[in-house]
C-alpha cells in the first residue's frame, strides 16, 4: 500500500503559503509506516517544533490500474474518507531553501492519519463535498471539492500515468486554506458532511 498526495490543489491554500499555483498535479509520497489509523494518537517527534495539520479528503482505490483514462476514473474508487497530511513545516522550510527533496518533512512516521471510510455510493455529487477539520471543537478548515483545481478523476488520470493503482492504495487530494501548528494536547476530528471520520489526540 501506498500513499500518494496531491498538493497546491486549492487556491487559497496556495495564496497562503505564496506558492505558484501549478499546470499539473503536485504529487509527492508517503510511505505506508506515514499511515496512522483507528484514532492512535499522534505523537510529537523531537525533530520538529513547527508540524502543521492539512485536512483532506482521501480516495481508496479499489483495484489496480495504470494509464487510466479520466472517463473511467471513477470505476477505481469505490470508498472517500478523511486523512491530515502533517508536515513539519520547519523541516520543509530547511529543505526547499537548500534546493533538497523534502520527504523527511511530508513521510515521517504517523504523518498521515486516516480514519473511517465511507461508500462513494452515499455521496450524492462527488464534486461538491464538504468537509471540515476541527481542533479542540473548534473548525479550522473548511472546504469543498467543488473548489479544486483537479478533481478526483483527474488527479487518478494524472498519478496512473507514473504509478501503477493498487487496491487499497489511498489519495489524499489536497488541503483548503487555514493550515496551522498543532501541539499536545490538542483532538483532531475529520467530517465530511456531517460525518465524522476521524478522532485522535496529539500527545
Amino acid at each position: 500500500m501506498k500513499i500518494i498526495c496531491v498538493g497546491r490543489n486549492y487556491v487559497a491554500h496556495i495564496e497562503e503559503l505564496q506558492n505558484e499555483k501549478p499546470s499539473n498535479p503536485v504529487v509527492f509520497l508517503k510511505p505506508e509506516t506515514a499511515v496512522l489509523k483507528k484514532g492512535a494518537p499522534f505523537f510529537y517527534p523531537d525533530y520538529s517544533d513547527n508540524i502543521h495539520y492539512e485536512g483532506e479528503v482521501v480516495l481508496k482505490i479499489n483495484k489496480e490500474g495504470k494509464y487510466i483514462e479520466k472517463k473511467f476514473a471513477h470505476r477505481y474508487v469505490s470508498e472517500i474518507g478523511f486523512g491530515v497530511d502533517f508536515t513539519a513545516r520547519d523541516l520543509q522550510d530547511q529543505c526547499k531553501a537548500k534546493g533538497l527533496p523534502w520527504e523527511i518533512a511530508k513521510a515521517f512516521n504517523g504523518s498521515a492519519p486516516i480514519g473511517t471510510f465511507i461508500p462513494v455510493a452515499e455521496i450524492p455529487d462527488l464534486k461538491n463535498i464538504d468537509f471540515h477539520l476541527s481542533i479542540n471543537g473548534e473548525v479550522k478548515q473548511k472546504g469543498n471539492t467543488s473548489l479544486m483545481l483537479f478533481d478526483f478523476e483527474t488527479i487518478i488520470e494524472y498519478v496512473s500515468q507514473f504509478f501503477m493503482l493498487k487496491k487499497g492504495d489511498l489519495i489524499f487530494t489536497g488541503t483548503p486554506a487555514g493550515v496551522g501548528p498543532i501541539h499536545k494536547g490538542d483532538r483532531l476530528e475529520g467530517f465530511i458532511g456531517t460525518k465524522k471520520l476521524l478522532d485522535f489526540e496529539v500527545k
